[in-house]
């Protein structure tokens, strides 16, 4: 990228209100989860019961569950664990996903380019609801088993992009140039395409993000994920569904934060689209 498109691109970033939304709505959980593993106002582990299900007060600015633990300090803490799940379900998707969508579109046509592109067929099939059912029948609900399965389930998204991406590329001028100057497939695939590539899969990258920690929720709620005493979003919405009538602040606050988390990175993800992708660029001027 030549010096004037860096600099296109940096005005763009700054005059892009969903990614300037998005990045300081994501900022603000990222900081609460960096901020827990130094201070919290609270120990989420200690329960205390004469202040059970009290509401939001200067001793407690999100209220208390059932209880007794502080919803903030919990809340805080439930970033952490959601943030380190989609973090790492985002890695495996990638890791191997990548590699298999370069591998597929540098044999494109062929026996193993198909049975690729039918194995995410097979893939997506399950989605990670089911894989984590399948994976806590054998080996029991975590945190672990959650991301083995939101990453499974990232495997073929990263693999699809990566193929549809690089497909575009072979037929270009400087991979045949590449080509003739005695390049094999693979030193092409990560020389010349993934570079090439990488923007969708920031672009994606971001999304999956988002949707790993709602699928990292959806897991907890239903007592998949990340196990007590760990707190977690997911978990803390199922606690709070007995007493929402008379205390709806414990389902408001992790319902929030789950909220906004993921707009804001959906927000981020649509601003980085419009930065990187030259024809919606083109469609705005």
């Amino acid at each position: 990228m030549s010096l004037a498109e860096e600099t296109s691109a940096t005005s763009m970033a700054l005059k892009n209100r969903n990614l300037l939304l998005g990045g300081a709505l994501t900022l603000v959980f990222l900081g609460a989860a960096l901020i827990s593993f130094l201070w919290v106002p609270y120990d989420v582990t200690q329960m205390d019961i004469a202040n059970k299900i009290k509401g939001p007060s200067a001793a407690h600015w999100l209220g208390t569950d059932h209880y007794g633990r502080d919803i903030l300090a919990m809340i805080m803490v439930g970033a952490r664990t959601s943030i380190a799940v989609a973090v790492v379900a985002v890695g495996i998707g990638m890791l191997v996903g990548v590699p298999l969508g370069l591998w597929a579109a540098a044999r494109r046509g062929s026996l193993l380019d198909e049975v690729i592109m039918r194995g995410n067929d097979l893939v997506f099939a399950f989605p990670s609801l089911v894989i984590a059912v399948m994976i806590t029948a054998a080996f029991g609900p975590s945190a672990t088993n959650a991301i083995i399965a939101i990453g499974i389930f990232n495997i073929p998204v990263f693999a699809r992009i990566t193929r549809s991406g690089a497909l575009t590329l072979w037929s270009r001028d400087f991979i045949l140039a590449a080509r003739v100057a005695g390049k094999g497939a693979a030193r092409i695939s990560f020389e010349h395409i993934l570079p090439n590539v990488l923007n969708l899969l920031i672009v994606q990258g971001t999304i999956q993000f988002s949707l790993g920690i709602l699928a990292e929720a959806g897991l907890s709620y239903v007592g998949l994920g990340a196990q007590p005493p760990t707190p977690s979003w997911g978990r803390m919405l199922a606690d709070s569904q007995t007493f929402i009538s008379f205390a709806p602040h414990m389902a408001l606050f992790p319902g929030l934060a789950i909220l906004l988390t993921v707009l804001g990175l959906n927000l981020m993800g649509d601003g980085l689209r419009d930065i990187f992708d030259p024809k919606l660029r083109r469609g705005r001027t």
